[in-house]
């Protein structure tokens, strides 16, 4: 099968260009813009990957990270990388594609750059039965994901179930969802005091986000749960490029915009749940890594893939910069990316007073 450039299409004002396969109906915009900051970015994930490998209490110089990730060098340095760094870093790399993921899902459905899984109710409701969860012992692995991901699946149901009204909006899904994410805040409170000192000291770290300790068992059920989401989110990526036109313009072009925006909340709290199952839900990187993408990329519709790559970019940056920037201390990586987005959170809320939308 031939692929050939349409001379008759125009340019797009983004730089898109318009590819059609003979004799079909099948067409794509090719932006080289955007692919070419998509390889840049996946170059630089790359880079931050290495490095969160090769430096913490021990360095490791780059050259021999990269011979032992490729089954060289000597025992004692495969010993730190495999057993030790490459869990975390994978861990870090896998989390952050989610969260960027998920949070493109939920922006572009809302039309609003604020809606973040944060922000609406979903990582807080997975928060709180994980919680729950760590208080009935369940550590890591499927047990954990298992309580995340029903905490997920049922905080997006109730905020749909509330928002609808013969439909729903994304305005709607945005304020139902800052309710839930209230009451499920005290949820948790309530858990962590009714918690012993133990107990409630593993959840609270659990909760700030953390890549501290993570081993195999926690990359195993996590890289499964991606290699199933991951390829729906491409599925479903035509719908949630005509959502983002509105529901009427949707409807119009034939779209089932309910079952649509189903499946994507679906998938997207998914996702959301299983990272927070794995790391905890680290803050902002929902919100961040999708405005970011969009301001590289500079195109009209979603950017999913570059959104998954700031956020393991952000994810895997953010845990060097905590386990470097104080001798002796190893700060969670949520304390640096909630200092990095809040900024953001602010920058984002002044700029929608300042144009009077969401955003």
């Amino acid at each position: 099968m031939t692929v050939s450039l349409s001379t008759s299409a125009p340019r797009r004002p983004a730089g898109g260009v318009v590819l059609r396969i003979p004799r079909t109906r099948a067409s794509w915009i090719l932006r080289p813009r955007a692919l070419a900051v998509t390889l840049l970015l996946a170059v630089a994930v790359t880079f931050a990957f290495i490095v969160e490998v090769a430096y913490g209490e021990i360095d490791i110089p780059l050259a021999e990270v990269v011979a032992a990730l490729t089954g060289g060098g000597d025992p004692a340095t495969q010993m730190v990388v495999h057993d030790l760094r490459l869990p975390r870093a994978l861990v870090g790399l896998m989390c952050g594609a989610a969260f960027g993921a998920a949070g493109t899902i939920f922006q572009t459905l809302t039309r609003n750059p604020l809606a973040s899984p944060d922000v609406i109710g979903i990582s807080a409701g997975a928060g709180t039965v994980a919680t729950a969860g760590l208080l009935f012992g369940v550590g890591s692995g499927i047990g954990l994901q298992t309580f995340a991901l029903a905490g997920g699946l049922g905080a997006t149901a109730v905020i749909y179930t509330l928002a609808w009204k013969n439909g729903t909006t994304g305005y709607r899904i945005v304020l139902v969802g800052i309710g839930v994410a209230a009451l499920c805040t005290s949820a948790t409170s309530y858990l962590l005091l009714k918690a012993g000192v133990y107990q409630a000291q593993q959840a609270l770290m659990w909760l700030t986000g953390s890549l501290n300790a993570r081993d195999w068992t926690h990359v195993g059920p996590l890289a499964t749960s991606l290699a199933v989401l991951l390829p729906c989110v491409a599925v479903l990526g035509p719908w949630l490029n005509g959502l983002q036109l509105g529901d009427e313009t949707a409807k119009a072009l034939g779209l089932p915009v309910q079952t649509a925006r189903i499946a994507l909340l679906l998938t997207g709290a998914a996702l959301v749940s299983f990272a927070c199952a794995a790391a905890g839900p680290i803050a902002f990187v929902a919100l961040i890594a999708p405005q970011i993408a969009l301001r590289l990329v500079n195109a009209p519709g979603p950017a999913l893939i570059p959104s998954a790559l700031v956020g393991s970019l952000v994810v895997l940056l953010g845990d060097v910069i905590g386990r470097l920037l104080l001798d002796g201390i190893e700060l969670p990586v949520g304390v640096v990316s909630g200092v990095l987005g809040a900024p953001c959170l602010l920058w984002l809320l002044g700029r929608s007073n300042r144009t009077g939308s969401g955003g």
